[in-house]
């Protein structure tokens, strides 16, 4: 009797910190604090693709929260990198930035160094000279199928997201 008094506990002390998880991150693109629409929507959307994950500012932080406890979230802060990188339209903006991506994430030894091959390494260190918008295409359709192959699958079974999953399924 005292197991199951205690498994209670433990599951409603999970779902408090679930809740106040979810509510401390930012809303998504359906606007559920603004129209007071179901956050659920979203956590369910999470679970159809990575893109639908990526393209909402709160499901970029929960995974992120995942990467870290993972030691890999450098894969998903040089996507978020390379997503800002081409909207830079300045040549010289875009030259500084390249540089500051090569050496954050790309370089062999780098801070938050990615996992891609010397090939890709080197293509992108050539062209920092001069890089083009897609200069970093190729590292980081790697870096997205590492993701979408490895970790999001990963994500999806953490007890982080099934629990919002559960939240969102009640509601």
């Amino acid at each position: 009797m005292r197991g199951l008094a205690l498994l209670g506990f433990v599951k409603q002390q999970k779902q408090q910190r679930i809740s106040v998880l979810f509510q401390s991150y930012p809303a998504c693109r359906f606007g559920y604090r603004k129209h007071m629409l179901n956050p659920g929507d979203d956590v369910l959307a999470w679970g159809e693709s990575l893109d639908h994950l990526l393209q909402c500012k709160t499901g970029q932080l929960l995974f992120e929260d995942f990467l870290r406890t993972e030691y890999s979230e450098e894969n998903l802060l040089f996507w978020l990198a390379c997503e800002d990188y081409k909207t830079i339209t300045s040549p010289a903006k875009m030259t500084v930035a390249a540089k500051k991506i090569y050496a954050e994430f790309v370089q062999v030894d780098a801070p938050k160094q990615i996992n891609i091959d010397c090939v890709t390494r080197e293509e992108i260190r050539e062209n920092l000279s001069q890089p083009v918008q897609n200069c970093l295409d190729g590292a980081q359709r790697v870096i997205y199928s590492l993701m979408e192959n490895d970790c999001y699958p990963r994500f999806l079974k953490s007890e982080m997201y099934q629990g919002l999953l559960e939240q969102a399924e009640q509601q």
